[in-house]
């Protein structure tokens, strides 16, 4: 903000892109939609809808998004590069290259909660901020992948997140640039905290009262979770060898 409490002139004519990530979300993506309207800057609304076998496209279309598709179901970092590149190409000439917001589908009229992600990209304090979510109702697990995730962030930057897992995320152009080719599948939020970390840009997490479906302890829990430790394990070793290159080279 100015002196005057009025919107700097960056933040006249920045903008802000939604990437919603969605596969068969055809129950909750129009309320997301509708809700992800409402944040303040956001002039862009798009869905990747990640090989859905319901009408979640359909039905995102209709509540205002730009839909994008994939004919099979690719993963979630794969759904968000190819959001992230057709923003890109909906940038307008002369103007700064919107903020990406990365929101879950699940996230229904609670969507809106996460506006106060881009104040501190907006005003130059963070270039990466990131959700805290409240506890979530009927959520599973034991907190494995969450802790493994946490240790090998505070390994590599230096920094310990509170919630490393958290894929609301709001960042730069820029930022996102010096971290592709994302890391694949559910490992996506751990390599962007880690390729960030290392390379010095500020990551801030805020609270945020978001609300989604969490994974319970049935076995379609248990599978994402599975699913979910594998890709992050295989995202925090592609990095730790990295890291160790890098030591080598400058030996």
């Amino acid at each position: 903000m100015s002196e005057t409490g009025r919107p700097s002139r960056l933040a006249k004519r920045q903008r802000v892109a939604v990437v919603i990530p969605a596969k068969d979300e055809a129950r909750r993506i129009a309320a997301t939609v509708r809700s992800a309207r409402a944040i303040p800057y956001v002039d862009l609304v798009l869905v990747v809808d990640d090989g859905s076998e319901d009408n979640t496209q359909d039905v995102a279309r209709a509540a205002g998004a730009v839909v994008v598709r994939h004919s099979r179901n690719r993963g979630k970092s794969a759904a968000l590069e190819t959001g992230a590149a057709v923003v890109a190409m909906r940038d307008p000439d002369g103007y700064p290259a919107r903020l990406l917001l990365f929101l879950d589908g699940d996230l229904a009229e609670t969507a809106v909660n996460a506006a106060p992600l881009v104040p501190p990209i907006l005003e130059g304090e963070a270039d990466m901020s990131i959700a805290l979510l409240p506890p979530q109702p009927g959520a599973g697990g034991r907190g494995i992948v969450v802790r493994t995730a946490r240790r090998a962030i505070a390994s590599l930057t230096g920094w310990t997140p509170v919630q490393p897992l958290s894929g609301i995320r709001c960042l730069t152009r820029e930022a996102y640039e010096s971290a592709a080719p994302l890391a694949h599948g559910w490992g996506v939020e751990v390599g962007l905290s880690i390729d960030l970390g290392r390379q010095g840009y500020r990551i801030l997490e805020v609270p945020c009262d978001l609300r989604h479906r969490a994974s319970d302890n049935s076995f379609a829990g248990q599978a994402h979770r599975a699913a979910q430790y594998r890709d992050v394990v295989l995202a925090i070793n592609a990095r730790r060898v990295r890291a160790g290159l890098g030591k080598l080279r400058r030996s």
